[in-house]
């Protein structure tokens, strides 16, 4: 696949929608009102071939996957935010009737990337741009305030970290002990947990949300009795399942014979806190008086 060289200027029509939207101003239409394009093509051309059926510009991928993680979107939220949101085809440069592309592009410019181990690409670009515009100079004293970092996970809230262990246990499930999952699984799980959290759309009030944990955790609670159980075999035990169980005691508690899920000020500190299925040792803390 070759790649498509983006325009260079904001099309006449996007310019004149998305400023009748933003009257008050937009930082994504500032971005490209001062720094215009953040990245060019030519930056990314050797990961390309130079025949082939055209396919997007690498530099608007690049701002894509930029804007996703800023904005902590899914491959397909992001790509939906290319389709639909006015603000990012300014910044991109896209005419407002692009129908954008499909997400999984986003992932095949990531394993680009990452294969031709040229990520840093898309830190050293954006300084160029900076440098080019002196906002950033050599030899300039810069303060730092540097936190040990212990592991590189994903922040999930815990209504997607509920939801996230047990699926990751059904897959380890599925994985070892596919004979018996089939016989033990209940119908509703494989859509509730067939696909990544994220992909849904999460409930937004505080009653929905508690609703759905609560649906979790009956759901996580029948696994776990059905392995427990004395006629299950020891094999089912493994380690994503025993996550599941510590989770579920930090997450959730019985009162009156009821499940609960418990509130904010109710659970374990944030050391013993668990954050991440796979790697029960990842913490969140913020550090204080950083002023």
């Amino acid at each position: 696949m070759s790649y498509q060289q983006q325009s260079a200027g904001v099309p006449e029509e996007t310019a004149r929608l998305c400023r009748r939207a933003n009257r008050k101003g937009n930082p994504y239409m500032k971005l490209r009102d001062e720094l215009g394009p953040l990245y060019e093509d030519r930056v990314f051309a050797d990961l390309f071939a130079d025949t082939g059926r055209p396919g997007h510009s690498p530099g608007m991928l690049a701002v894509v996957t930029v804007l996703q993680f800023g904005e902590g979107l899914t491959d397909r939220q992001a790509a939906d935010a290319v389709r639909n949101r006015l603000d990012w085809k300014y910044l991109l440069g896209l005419e407002a009737d692009d129908e954008g592309f499909d997400f999984t592009i986003l992932t095949d410019f990531r394993n680009r990337l990452l294969s031709g181990e040229r990520e840093i690409l898309l830190l050293d670009a954006i300084l160029d741009v900076f440098r080019n515009r002196r906002l950033l100079k050599a030899r300039g004293r810069q303060r730092t305030d540097s936190t040990h970092v212990l592991a590189a996970v994903r922040v999930l809230n815990r209504l997607e970290c509920a939801g996230e262990t047990l699926r990751h246990a059904l897959n380890e499930l599925a994985a070892a002990e596919p004979d018996w999952l089939v016989q033990n699984a209940e119908p509703a799980w494989r859509d509730r947990y067939g696909a990544r959290i994220e992909q849904y759309r999460l409930p937004k009030s505080d009653k929905e949300k508690e609703a759905s944990a609560l649906q979790t955790g009956a759901d996580g609670f029948a696994l776990l009795a059905r392995i427990y159980s004395n006629n299950a075999p020891l094999s089912l035990r493994l380690p994503a399942v025993q996550t599941l169980a510590r989770v579920w005691r930090q997450q959730y508690y019985y009162e009156d014979g009821q499940l609960r899920w418990r509130a904010s000020d109710n659970l374990p500190p944030a050391e013993l806190l668990i954050l991440s299925q796979y790697d029960e040792e990842a913490h969140y803390s913020r550090k204080r008086d950083t002023e």
